[in-house]
């Protein structure tokens, strides 16, 4: 299982691009993808097509709730990495990977590679 961002899915879902293909390579692998509920409703902001819209909720037909044990996880790994401003959501939706023991596939890696030392993995 590998849990995508909501950059990731993002960019996933443009032709030709490098997420695009790892994307198609894991489902040609037969690879099981996951997806926060947090992540999910960021995608759903847009802006997005509604093609794009209908093949994401293909992909997701559910998502990963977030759990009180996810919010707990989410506010130590916001403590632990430096109260960075407007990381939270990130730290739910790692903390939510962490509890899926899920790599999490994420465009910004540098958005997330401090809550690597404290359990998460980058796909």
């Amino acid at each position: 299982m590998i849990h995508l961002d909501t950059n990731f899915l993002i960019d996933a879902l443009l032709p030709g691009s490098a997420q695009e293909a790892q994307l198609v390579g894991w489902l040609g692998s037969g690879e099981t993808l996951g997806i926060s509920a947090i992540a999910w409703g960021e995608f759903l902001c847009g802006p997005l097509s509604p093609t794009a819209e209908a093949f994401a909720r293909r992909l997701f037909p559910e998502a990963e709730a977030l759990e009180r044990t996810d919010a707990e996880k989410a506010a130590e790994l916001f403590n632990l990495t430096g109260r960075r401003s407007k990381s939270y959501t990130d730290c739910c939706i790692g903390a939510v990977a962490i509890r899926a023991r899920a790599p999490l596939a994420t465009s910004n890696r540098d958005d997330f590679a401090p809550m690597v030392p404290y359990g998460l993995v980058l796909a």
